[in-house]
């Protein structure tokens, strides 16, 4: 059937304005979606600046970075701190001992987050440096099985560097999660420590990014680490004394002396019906050291000086700081030990502390 040109004009017109309707709703769908998708970026913005408030602009994070759970947190170097000229002289220089020592193995170092973060090279390196060989796996590829060989070596690490006064900046869950600053403190802490013929750059800082889940959200801060400090006081972890020979070679003649130790304050603490049988932990809070030092010197502390029942770490600190305090009072020099040493269970220090008293008090009755 032919239509007429009338007809076909007539026709037209309808096509036309079915085609404009539909183009009409789908650029109306267009610009819902388009609404829609502005108003959810401005939400993520907005989110996003509440979460991170903190952040630098220059540091990425992963989303394996935000997937913490409650109170969990996690550090990431920032990105300026990598680039940094003497951080990266650092690496180099630890990078550089690391295969000097371990030569006779055939293991070559190149980077240290990829080669560190398993535990191998960590383990062959303290049983060069200690001369112990550890009870553990040589080759591991699980995850549970690295963890568990990098627990072993850790704790053998800690038990050698925690005694001499060493803060431990780093965790098996950060070295395995190749956190470059964890791995960068532990090798500092044992090239110091085993006297390392190296020369470690000096003054060398680094810029953390820590980011915490309080209460589901996610919080940023920004923090300096020191790494190494002067050439100086570095040196100075290596001066010996007596505590420094009982600890790495006569455990038999230092239990001697802690039992010697534990009879002379339980000898005043007695008065008080108190009673001390390690000492590491007892003195921590520095609690007993506040009442021994009245008893030695024979006051009453007022109890509005110090936290009876400390809670927090600062709590603690304050409690030892005023212990000293009390010491130097008493014409005693003021300790060598840090409070926050003998907080941290440090049995060295605690040990200084407590003979410094023995020395000067031990015909008290």
């Amino acid at each position: 059937m032919s239509l007429t040109p009338s007809a076909s004009a007539s026709l037209q017109p309808a096509k036309m304005k079915k085609d404009e309707s539909f183009l009409g709703k789908l650029g109306g769908t267009l610009v819902r979606k388009k609404r829609a998708k502005e108003v959810s970026d401005l939400h993520e913005e907005g989110k996003n600046a509440i979460n991170a408030p903190l952040l630098p602009s220059a540091t990425e994070i992963h989303p394996e970075d935000t997937l913490l759970e409650e109170n969990a947190e996690r550090i990431m170097l920032d990105p300026t701190s990598r680039e940094n000229p003497k951080f990266k002289d650092l690496v180099k220089v630890l990078i550089d001992w690391i295969n000097s020592e371990l030569e006779e193995e055939r293991i070559i170092v190149k980077d240290l987050e990829e080669d560190c973060y398993d535990g191998q090279v960590l383990q062959k390196l303290f049983e060069k440096l200690s001369g112990r060989k550890l009870n553990v796996a040589e080759v591991t590829q699980s995850e549970i099985g690295q963890k568990q060989k990098l627990q072993t070596v850790l704790e053998a690490v800690n038990n050698t560097l925690r005694p001499h006064g060493w803060t431990l900046e780093w965790s098996v869950d950060s070295i395995h999660s190749k956190n470059l600053v964890a791995i960068v403190y532990l090798l500092v802490a044992l090239a110091m420590h085993f006297q390392a013929p190296i020369r470690l750059p000096e003054h060398v800082t680094v810029q953390v990014v820590v980011v915490k889940k309080r209460e589901g959200i996610l919080q940023t801060a920004v923090v300096a680490k020191e790494l190494t400090s002067t050439t100086e006081m570095m040196l100075g972890r290596f001066e010996r004394d007596a505590f420094d020979t009982l600890l790495d070679h006569a455990p038999d003649k230092l239990n001697v002396v802690k039992t010697s130790l534990i009879t002379f304050v339980n000898k005043h603490l007695n008065k008080l019906n108190l009673e001390v049988t390690e000492l590491e932990s007892q003195f921590a809070d520095g609690v007993y050291l506040i009442l021994l030092m009245g008893l030695l010197e024979d006051y009453f502390v007022p109890l509005y000086n110090f936290f009876l029942t400390p809670e927090s770490f600062e709590q603690k600190v304050h409690n030892v700081a005023f212990a000293f305090e009390l010491m130097q009072d008493g014409g005693l020099k003021k300790p060598k030990a840090r409070p926050e040493d003998v907080v941290n269970l440090n049995l060295k220090s605690t040990l200084r502390v407590l003979y410094n008293l023995f020395t000067n008090y031990k015909n008290s009755d």
